[in-house]
């Protein structure tokens, strides 16, 4: 009998460390379009998140870059400059504080913006863990084309960001539901 449960339990592991690896490890990331209307930093992972979306900017993708939470959070130095200059080269930079602090308040928020500054494509930036679960609520909320790209995360966060991330994901698949 106890040989039976660990075989279920086994089982069960297995499965799971194969779905993250589907869905957190190796989502469907897009690649970012030649053109948007703006590129989108999610908040958490500070840099890791900033600096590729900045190469973007970098690029010419969007004449505008908005950063989500730089200014809930003393320690993103670098996000709260550039909110303060409110430009990067030529593009401009919009802060924004999500209500409720999430990524279902940055969803929102963004779809907000996209109303009032007339964005139709927009590119969004997060970790790659968050891809999956990052797309489900954007697309949820926000009605253009969009594009989600993920960014690199130290490889010793991602256990925890894997648990973390499924039972997000099956808040948002089960109980939640709408933008």
């Amino acid at each position: 009998m106890l040989r039976r449960i660990l075989l279920v339990v086994d089982a069960l592991v297995v499965a799971w460390l194969l779905a993250c690896l589907f869905l957190f490890a190796w989502p469907r990331a897009d690649a970012p379009p030649a053109h948007a209307d703006a590129v989108v930093v999610l908040s958490g992972a500070r840099d890791l998140r900033l600096d590729p979306a900045l190469r973007l900017i970098a690029r010419g993708v969007a004449p505008v870059l908005a950063i989500s939470g730089a200014r809930q959070d003393p320690k993103w130095r670098k996000a709260r400059r550039l909110c303060a200059t409110g430009r990067v080269g030529s593009a401009r930079v919009v802060c924004f504080t999500p209500r409720p602090f999430s990524t279902r308040g940055e969803a929102r928020a963004v779809a907000r913006l996209a109303r009032v500054h007339g964005w139709r494509r927009v590119v969004v930036v997060t970790s790659t863990f968050h891809v999956t679960r990052a797309r489900l609520l954007f697309h949820r909320c926000y009605g253009g084309k969009l594009w989600v790209v993920g960014t690199g995360t130290p490889w010793w966060h991602l256990p925890e960001e894997w648990a973390s991330e499924t039972g997000k994901l099956a808040v948002q698949l089960t109980v939640e539901r709408g933008c």
